[in-house]
């Protein structure tokens, strides 16, 4: 099974899901739009209920529970490319797209950055209107970084 990986910013939340929420789901999305995106939630409310989809896109039930920390990578990433991009408005009008050309930029410099890493992640910034591309750094699991961060 594919392991899940966490942001730091993220581990906390990850931990209070795992030992006091039932774990941590994983819900992957249905919308043909979206192939590639998942959530991750708590399984359980704090009442004890399973949680619902925390998204339209979602199916109704998660594709798994994760109930251990050492199935969990947290991983830190680095900055490696910064750049600005260039938005359209979408089909519907109250989305924002890449243009063609910012599209074929943000691909390429992914799989430039790639070439000397496991993966690479971009996230935009709309403020700037900028892209930041990065790259795993350090990937230790969940278990460890406990242990290494006494608990938290």
């Amino acid at each position: 099974m594919d392991r899940h990986s966490c942001s730091i910013e993220n581990v906390e939340k990850f931990i209070n899901w795992i030992e006091e929420r039932g774990g941590v789901a994983i819900w992957r999305s249905i919308n043909l739009s979206n192939p590639g995106k998942s959530w991750s939630s708590p399984a359980l409310n704090k009442d004890g209920t399973p949680t619902t989809k925390p998204s339209w896109e979602c199916g109704n039930s998660p594709e798994r529970v994760i109930t251990s920390a050492a199935d969990i990578d947290v991983v830190t990433e680095i900055e490696v490319k910064r750049f600005r991009i260039a938005v359209r408005r979408g089909a519907q009008g109250m989305m924002l797209k890449l243009t063609d050309a910012s599209t074929r930029r943000v691909r390429a410099a992914c799989a430039k950055a790639e070439e000397t890493a496991k993966w690479s992640n971009y996230h935009f910034d709309m403020e700037t209107q900028e892209v930041i591309i990065t790259v795993p750094s350090d990937i230790v699991p969940l278990d460890k970084w406990m242990e290494e961060h006494d608990g938290k």
